[in-house]
Order: structure tokens, then C-alpha cells, then sequence
């Protein structure tokens, strides 16, 4: 699943195309993906104009004039990609219409936005913007992990006392947003912690550590395009390059790359999901 690196790429990616631009035409071609549409969802974005293209966690938000914002989640599957931009940022004209072309966006400037999603578990919603952030997928989200209000003193407060894994606690949407299963390996490799290691039994300055690793690997990997693993492409369909520089993501049975440390990259399971981590140099 796209994680905050990802989901921010492909907003980067659309805002020319879409930011302040009028949606001429929306062609919804399915009742739902991973839960139904709202009512009426093609008549109510078509003549909008998109004020503004954001990123909430895992979440795009188009705010538009009609005083909606679209609420876009990209599921297991799904891409955004842009075609006949005519600010020639894209080489590609309108490609055919493929099967899992679900939602399609004629913008008044000529480009065309094509949400594809074989799997149908990404998800699109309609809410009053002014009560956008007590909308059920928006409200329990925790702060942004590169926005001020992550700092050492929140985290520190947060984890305080937690009896989940360390690993477990960063993937907690409701402690810090946008941080999925790649990111929280990669930084607590960096930090030396050990996935399996109790939150709340990490030191003061052990868990202030992670916020500026959590900052870094995130800027990393955005300026990377994110990660390509299996379905994610750029709005522009190319390729993100992070995955070449995971370390400890994915490299069971390799050399770890900390220095000095001649351990090998384990692979355990935790909470259904994958860690990956070096047993000798994360404690």
C-alpha cells in the first residue's frame, strides 16, 4: 500500500494538472470501489473548480469551489496518472480506456486524470470542506510527521507507558500519520532499535531520536518518488526510486549495512506484516 512518501509524490505530480484548474467532465464508472461512492458523485464534481490539491496521511484532498473536498485514498492498487497535460510536463497523450479506469477526470485545461484500480480497494468520498477534519477517515489521524507538532516532546508523551512493540506503535495512524510498513523499518534501523523492543520501556532520548530519523527517511524517499514495489507508479506513470536505497526493508538474509556490524538482515512477523531488521545491531 502507497505509504506518506507515495500518496505526497502523486499529489506533487497531479497539482499541475489539476490546481486551480475546472473539472469539465467526471466519468465515475462503478457504483464503489472499496466502499460506495457518494450519490451523485460525477454530477457533483463536474463544472468544480480544484482550489487546492493536499495530502492528509495516506489521504489526497482536491478542495474544491463548490465547497466540497474530494477525499482520495489509493488502496492496495491504485494509481492516478495524468495524460495530454498541456503544460508538456507529461510526454503522453490520452492512452485507451483500460478495464480498472474506475473514475476519470476531463480537466477544462485538456489534461485528463485516470484513477485505475485492479484491486478496488482504494476508496473516493465527498465531505463539506469546513467539516473536512471531523469527516471518519480524517478525525482520528494524528499529526504529520513532517509538520511542527510532531516533535520529541509529543512522541515521548505518546509512547509513554505503551506495552505495544516499538514498530507496532509507529504504524498507529492515530499517533503519527502516514507512516506505513517500509518507512518504520527503515527508520528504526537507523536508529538502532530493535522492532520488537516495548515502547513504552524506550528512553527519553531513544524516542526523541526517532523523530528526526522519521523526518529524514521520509524526505529521502519523496525526493526518490517514492518506492516501486509492485503497483505504485508517479502521476506520470514513471517508477519511484527509493527501494534502491532500502537497508534493512526487504534485504532478508543480506549483510547488514551498519558500519562495523558484520550481522545478517532478519524477517520476522509482526501484527500480519513483515519486519525486517538486524538482530545484532538493533537492541
Amino acid at each position: 500500500m502507497p505509504e506518506l512518501p507515495e500518496v505526497e509524490t502523486v499529489r506533487r505530480g497531479l497539482a499541475p494538472s489539476m490546481e486551480g484548474q475546472v473539472i469539465e467532465r467526471a466519468d465515475v464508472n462503478r457504483p464503489d470501489l472499496r466502499w460506495p461512492f457518494p450519490d451523485n458523485m460525477a454530477e457533483r464534481l463536474t463544472g468544480a473548480k480544484v482550489t487546492a490539491l493536499r495530502r492528509r496521511s495516506k489521504y489526497i484532498l482536491a478542495d474544491l469551489d463548490t465547497g466540497e473536498t474530494l477525499i482520495i485514498h489509493l488502496g492496495m492498487s491504485g494509481r492516478m496518472t495524468v495524460s495530454g497535460d498541456p503544460l508538456g510536463q507529461f510526454h503522453h497523450t490520452h492512452p485507451a480506456p483500460e478495464k480498472h479506469d474506475h473514475v476519470v477526470f476531463h480537466m477544462e485545461n485538456g489534461a485528463r486524470i485516470t484513477f485505475n484500480d485492479p484491486r478496488r480497494f482504494g476508496a473516493m468520498d465527498l465531505a463539506k470542506t469546513a467539516q473536512l477534519e471531523g469527516h471518519w477517515l480524517i478525525k482520528p489521524i494524528g499529526p504529520e510527521p513532517l509538520g511542527n507538532a510532531f516533535n520529541e516532546t509529543y512522541l515521548i508523551e505518546k509512547l509513554s507507558g505503551k506495552n505495544t512493540p516499538i514498530k507496532t506503535a509507529l504504524l498507529d495512524q492515530r499517533i503519527v500519520a502516514g507512516l506505513g510498513n517500509i518507512y518504520v523499518c527503515e527508520v528504526l534501523f537507523r536508529a538502532g532499535i530493535n522492532p520488537k523492543r516495548k515502547a513504552g520501556a524506550l528512553s527519553k532520548a531513544r524516542v526523541a531520536s526517532l523523530v528526526p530519523l522519521v523526518r529524514e527517511v521520509l524526505s529521502e524517499a519523496i525526493a526518490a518518488g517514492g518506492s516501486s514495489l509492485r503497483d505504485y507508479r508517479q502521476a506520470d506513470g514513471e517508477l519511484g526510486y527509493f527501494q534502491h536505497g532500502f537497508q534493512a526493508y526487504d534485504r532478508e538474509g543480506q549483510p547488514c549495512q551498519t558500519p562495523d556490524c558484520d550481522g545478517t538482515v532478519a524477517r520476522i512477523t509482526q501484527s500480519g506484516r513483515s519486519t525486517f531488521y538486524c538482530p545484532k545491531c538493533q537492541r
